[in-house]
């Protein structure tokens, strides 16, 4: 905890860095709260000036935040590597995890065969000079997302390590420290670490089943939102998909808003149930992201980013002086999952055993009372009156969730349910423990 970790400096950044060995050797852990700047300045002998300026620049970078009258903490998972990386969960041996937001391995293709087949038909070694997109998975790409309701026409395309890899890249092309963008709230916790460690700042958007609540949209612009990232599918927590409806309705909003850029996550891909209802392009920047990783597994880090052409130029430009591109091998391996027949029926398979255990849990928390969302994806989220309390009881009934604090800017209080690894005969305990830890805590009455 802080008070176990003294914090020392003369200079702010001196103290910032105390601060960030804090972090990265553990001492300083999720959630300690740093000493008041009045307090640390007096310990340090510096000016409260100093310790501020020390703490903005923590903030600017995303290893902390500001928590109002509860002062200054580290962030849930700051931009700084610990010996210990986790969702904030700590899980005892035997306890039931249901917290992660993955895939179940069990239920992952085996791709062994497929690599073998792309290993063998590798050809000869390539260099520097023929790095770059796959001239034959861009075009299976642009047929693929056209085939799913994505707007292709006049779109470039591109490919990134991974989702969050294209997003990053796509703010950082067209925002600046001190940009605010529109986000879920609800929302992925991991895209607000990112947000932080940008510098940008993060405009929450309320949520329902059928995505953002469009006056919560018409805030976030007003607000000065200059970019918009929206979960097309299986949204992470609450499982909500952007409804036909509700599609035109936010892309009547964005139409009058030309400068923003918007950006549409289809991390679920083809493990999603539900249809794709494309928001763009109604703005002059635009990108849709797809992801691998969701039905074929989390090491398959490479996504195909679709959008206009000044956009996919500037994050493939940025990628051939930085990174140089996504390892043609990885290309070649997700080119020929797309055109297994046998991957396709095992991810379809998966989809329903998702689809299954999710509509199984939210019918027992419903015969039990307890208002829980997740219309398809692998998480349910659960409103409950106090996290604390809900995450506690439920370890101690032996199943692990993820607190809702991670996931939430100014949304009431929830947790996380991951399905994928939840067995049949486990919905029915897994329910009665929920439906235990949701209820407010005993009062005892007045002695007299």
């Amino acid at each position: 905890m802080a008070e176990q970790y003294q914090v020392t400096g003369s200079s702010a950044s001196s103290i910032s860095a105390s601060v960030e060995t804090g972090v990265r050797e553990g001492r300083l852990e999720a959630g300690a709260s740093l000493p008041p700047v009045r307090t640390l300045a007096e310990q340090l002998r510096v000016s409260p000036a100093t310790v501020a300026k020390a703490y903005a620049e923590l903030r600017r970078r995303g290893v902390v935040e500001a928590h109002g009258r509860r002062g200054t903490r580290v962030r849930s998972r700051p931009p700084v590597a610990t010996p210990r990386a986790s969702m904030g969960v700590e899980v005892a041996p035997g306890v039931y995890r249901l917290y992660g937001g993955e895939p179940s391995t069990r239920h992952l293709p085996p791709l062994g065969p497929v690599l073998s087949e792309v290993a063998s038909g590798l050809g000869d070694p390539i260099g520097y000079a023929r790095g770059g997109v796959l001239p034959e998975l861009a075009e299976a790409a642009r047929e693929r997302l056209a085939g799913g309701g994505v707007p292709m026409d006049h779109a470039g395309i591109t490919v990134t390590g991974g989702a969050l890899d294209a997003i990053e890249r796509l703010l950082t092309a067209h925002l600046a420290p001190g940009d605010a963008v529109a986000v879920e709230d609800p929302g992925w916790a991991h895209l607000f670490d990112l947000i932080a460690a940008l510098g940008l700042r993060a405009v929450p958007m309320a949520m329902d089943e059928s995505g953002p609540v469009p006056v919560s949209l018409e805030r976030a612009l007003a607000l000065g939102a200059r970019s918009v990232v929206i979960t097309s599918r299986a949204q992470n927590p609450t499982g909500a998909s952007v409804s036909a409806g509700r599609g035109q309705e936010l892309s009547d909003i964005l139409g009058a808003h030309p400068g923003v850029l918007v950006i549409e996550d289809d991390h679920a891909a083809e493990l999603a149930t539900t249809g794709l209802h494309c928001i763009g392009p109604v703005t002059g920047s635009w990108a849709f992201v797809r992801s691998a990783s969701k039905p074929y597994g989390p090491d398959l880090r490479i996504a195909v980013v679709a959008g206009d052409e000044a956009s996919i130029a500037r994050v493939a430009g940025r990628m051939r002086i930085g990174s140089g591109w996504v390892s043609t091998m990885l290309q070649r391996l997700l080119l020929r999952v797309w055109r297994d027949e046998s991957v396709a029926t095992w991810v379809e398979t998966a989809a329903g055993v998702y689809e299954n255990r999710r509509g199984a849990l939210l019918g027992a928390l419903q015969d039990r009372a307890v208002e829980a969302v997740g219309s398809t994806g692998l998480n349910i989220w659960v409103r409950v009156p106090d996290e604390t309390r809900a995450v506690s009881v439920l370890r101690e009934a032996g199943y692990a969730v993820a607190p809702g604090s991670l996931f939430r800017i100014d949304s009431p209080p929830g947790i996380r349910i991951t399905i994928s690894d939840l067995e049949p005969e486990q919905i029915t305990p897994v329910a009665d423990a929920v439906a235990t830890a949701v209820r407010p805590s005993a009062v005892s009455a007045p002695s007299r």
